[in-house]
């Protein structure tokens, strides 16, 4: 179905942080699936125990208990304190998760009145009904209305505005450290801190979505441990398996006992092949010391970008983000998806987002090399764009 507005491409594979199409056209892939491939593409341990897993078992659902799920959802407790796991498949599922627990939480603890997702200004957190009525976003709602209800918005880094509300009918406030999809807007950390302030003196739980913006792509695998905020929740999906879909809700240990049987489930959350893909994802993060490989990098792609943003006033504003997710706002009349169709003729792919911005979410493994090139590329893109006629 016509769902997707797809760029005149076919791709056919890709090694690395390079993508090459049924033409025969190499690509430098600064997109990476939507920061998914975090690794890059087919990386060899990631296809290796996808291999391997799938030669001894591809399916027994959650009826059982089976391995790589286990291991891989004590792994994730362990690295980020939280008590226990739920998988599924996609981000959206793993909100869909979490605003299903924050209420069955209030629930539990006889606050029926406490049934409001307080969201932010900005966001995005899915396209299912539930994840949709949390997105702050009309060109993704119009149509789909009646949303559910209870559903709630503030401002995105307004810490009075969240004062006011946050009040006793909120079962949770939903945030993304790093707003994705309207431009690339970190949160300030005093806006969590008043948030995570907020949640505990009000008895509402504080759900961070870092679909996008975690598993590394801020430098620490989880965005709030660079924030120094711990919610109570926590989602990720996208780079968790580099490719293969898996989400997964984390949670700590006073609501860990909030789901119980029958109350949520996921026919093919947890499979074997994912999570093998998972596992060996985070043991070779470990091995290339990404957190400290990505603080290099970020530091490398800002300073290029500020200086390409200097060299061209006119076109860009600084740009902003954290880690390896950053936006370069575009200045009209120049369109960032002009740019980006430029930056392909070319051999580069980078994306875009709201607020005229180009979106740049290369693979963690990216190196100095790439990046230089990638920033050349798009300077290139810019004196041409310049040069050419009106019209």
């Amino acid at each position: 179905m016509p769902t997707y507005n797809r760029a005149p491409v076919t791709i056919v594979s890709g090694h690395g942080c390079e993508l090459v199409d049924s033409e025969g056209r190499h690509y430098l892939d600064f997109i990476a699936g939507i920061a998914v491939c975090a690794l890059g593409h087919t990386h060899p341990a990631i296809t290796e125990a996808i291999e391997a897993q799938a030669r001894r078992l591809l399916h027994a659902s959650n009826l059982y208990s089976h391995e790589p799920s286990g291991t891989l959802a004590r792994e994730l407790a362990r690295r980020s304190g939280m008590a226990r796991v739920f998988f599924c498949n996609s981000g959206t599922e793993a909100n869909e998760a979490a605003i299903k627990l924050a209420r069955k939480a209030a629930f539990r603890r006889n606050e029926a009145r406490r049934t409001t997702i307080l969201a932010c200004t900005g966001s995005f957190h899915g396209r299912t009904l539930g994840a949709l009525a949390a997105t702050e976003n009309p060109k993704y709602r119009e149509g789909f209305g009646p949303l559910p209800n209870g559903f709630a918005f503030t401002a995105f880094n307004d810490v009075s505005e969240l004062e006011r509300n946050l009040d006793d009918r909120v079962a949770a406030f939903i945030v993304e450290p790093v707003q994705g999809e309207s431009g690339i807007h970190p949160a300030d950390v005093e806006f969590l801190r008043a948030a995570r302030r907020l949640c505990d003196e009000r008895g509402a739980l504080l759900i961070f979505d870092e679909i996008q913006c975690g598993m590394g792509r801020s430098g620490p695998l989880f965005a709030f441990q660079h924030f120094g905020v711990r919610p109570d929740v926590v989602t990720i999906a996208k780079a968790l398996a580099n490719g293969l879909p898996i989400g997964a809700m984390l949670v700590s240990e006073h609501v860990a006992q909030t789901f119980e049987p029958g109350d949520h489930g996921s026919t093919f959350g947890g499979s074997p092949v994912p999570a093998a893909a998972a596992l060996a994802h985070l043991r070779v993060r470990d091995e290339l010391d990404l957190e400290r490989r990505v603080s290099e990098r970020s530091t490398q792609l800002f300073d290029a970008l500020r200086e390409l943003a200097r060299r061209h006033a006119d076109v860009f504003d600084a740009p902003r983000g954290l880690g390896l997710l950053v936006g370069l706002p575009v200045r009209t009349p120049f369109e960032a998806k002009t740019i980006q169709a430029a930056a392909r003729e070319r051999g580069l792919l980078v994306g875009t987002a709201g607020g005229n911005t180009i979106r740049l979410a290369p693979p963690l493994i990216v190196d100095g090399e790439q990046i230089q090139r990638a920033v050349t590329l798009l300077d290139d893109c810019i004196v041409t764009l310049k040069s050419e006629p009106p019209g």
